[in-house]
C-alpha cells in the first residue's frame, strides 16, 4: 500500500465514520480516532460486500456501495458507543 493509499483510506474512513456517527441517534461518547478506525473498517468491509453482490463497479458514483459503508459504520459506532457506555459505569 502506498502513502497515497493510506492517506485516502484515512480520509474515506473519516468521512464514512462521521456519516455513520450522524446516523446514530443520541450522543456517542467515543473518541474521534475510534470513529475514524470504525469508518476505515466499514469502508473496507462495505467495498468487499459491494464487490460480492456486484455493485462495486458501476458507471458514476457507487451509491449502493456508499450506503452499505455508512450503514456498517453506523452499526459499528452504535456497538462501540454501547460498549463504552457500559464500560464507564
Amino acid at each position: 500500500m502506498t502513502v497515497a493509499g493510506i492517506i485516502s483510506a484515512i480520509v474515506v474512513g473519516l468521512i464514512i465514520g462521521a456519516l455513520g456517527r450522524l446516523v446514530v441517534p443520541g450522543k456517542q461518547n467515543i473518541p474521534i480516532w475510534l470513529t475514524i478506525v470504525i469508518g476505515i473498517v466499514a469502508a473496507i468491509i462495505g467495498t468487499a460486500i459491494a464487490r460480492a453482490i456486484g455493485v462495486a463497479d458501476t458507471p458514476g458514483v457507487d451509491w449502493t456501495e456508499i450506503v452499505i459503508q455508512v450503514v456498517l459504520a453506523a452499526l459499528g459506532v452504535w456497538a462501540v458507543a454501547g460498549f463504552y457506555s457500559r464500560r464507564s459505569i
